[in-house]
């Protein structure tokens, strides 16, 4: 589901059952990510499955990207995979006025 930038990051932060998803490549994540966020590369392919089928399908997922396209399909093949929430950020970070740290 594709939710507004103000929607989607709060109910990321009031949601005690939420999981921000970055799905953007391992350089652009080092250019600085949304707080709390975990890193699965979408490129990465069927990678990038492996390791969304490891995740607790029971939560729910805030999912962004660069600019909302590669979020979108994350939401899209996660909800194939059997996940029920999943949310995309409209713009993604490029478009993002909250906070942006550093990954660690």
């Amino acid at each position: 589901m594709d939710i507004s930038q103000e929607q989607w990051w709060q109910e990321a932060q009031n949601d005690k059952n939420g999981v921000i998803l970055d799905v953007r490549t391992e350089g652009e994540w080092n250019e600085g990510i949304i707080p709390g966020a975990i890193h699965i590369d979408i490129y990465k392919g069927q990678g990038f499955i492996y390791k969304v089928d490891e995740l607790d399908k029971s939560k729910n997922y805030y999912i962004y990207c660069r600019s909302g396209g590669r979020s979108g399909q994350a939401c899209n093949i996660m909800q194939q995979m059997g996940f029920t929430n999943t949310y995309n950020l409209i713009g993604g970070i490029m478009e993002w006025d909250g906070p942006v740290v550093s990954p660690e």
